[in-house]
């Protein structure tokens, strides 16, 4: 309870709330395939919610035309993505797990400059740009499907390379695609039964009052101290489980 109340107010504030709520599940006894399960809809509903609140940038926004073929791709890729980790053997996630967690920590270490390299070379406008991020999106999409931790920045530079350069209509956007990726992925595990329901339904009530905590308290906090801190706490959770035997 206490891992999800952290990573929900670690979502609302700078992100990179699975670092904190994946291995708390871990650490409980919980298979590792279940455990990401659980865990994709133990923070689901806090990005649904983080939707809402981007509501006025998107009434600016042509959502349909923009986003259509995105959310397409994104649940092909999902659907693909949550399959690929139903089916992968236990014992290869469980080796897999320090090299996502690392990835994942090293994406969100360096997504501001990585979003800010692909925004200063992108093409503003043009077909070839939105059928770039829409094939980027596939592969991002796959990749939340099977763990997700991160893929936020990813989505950001995508949304750069399609010549956006506004940061709110970005993250309206992210919120967007991340909520249909993960809840596609959620009614993946929930139909595979592999969702530990006990941990994650204490997890949702959990995680949405730290959402709401983090929010308010984001107003009061630095968030590039907050990122130090997920950065730290991700790159502990790397060596902790690459050293894991």
């Amino acid at each position: 309870m206490v891992a999800a109340f952290a990573a929900g107010a670690l979502n609302s504030v700078a992100g990179g709330g699975s670092f904190i709520a994946f291995p708390a599940l871990l650490f409980t006894g919980i298979n590792p395939i279940a455990a990401n399960a659980t865990n994709t809809v133990a923070l689901w509903p806090g990005t649904v919610a983080s939707i809402f609140a981007y509501r006025a940038e998107l009434a600016k926004r042509d959502v349909r035309s923009t986003l259509g073929p995105l959310i397409v791709v994104t649940t092909i890729g999902s659907i693909a993505g949550a399959l690929l980790l139903l089916n992968t053997p236990e014992t290869t996630f469980v080796r897999l797990i320090p090299w996502l967690l690392g990835a994942a920590t090293l994406l969100f270490a360096f997504g501001a400059r990585l979003t800010a390299f692909v925004r200063t070379r992108a093409s503003r406008a043009g077909a070839l740009a939105t059928v770039a991020a829409t094939a980027i999106q596939l592969v991002v999409s796959i990749y939340i499907g099977y763990f997700g931790a991160g893929a936020g920045i990813l989505m950001l530079a995508l949304l750069a390379i399609m010549g956006m350069d506004n940061i709110h209509a970005m993250n309206a956007f992210k919120a967007i695609l991340g909520a249909t990726a993960n809840g596609i992925a959620v009614i993946t595990f929930v139909v595979a039964g592999k969702i530990v329901w006990p941990a994650a339904l204490l997890m949702v009530v959990a995680a949405t009052l730290g959402g709401y905590g983090g929010a308010w308290a984001a107003q009061k906090i630095d968030p590039k101290k907050v990122r130090w801190i997920v950065i730290a706490v991700g790159t502990a959770m790397t060596i902790y489980f690459a050293l894991r035997k």
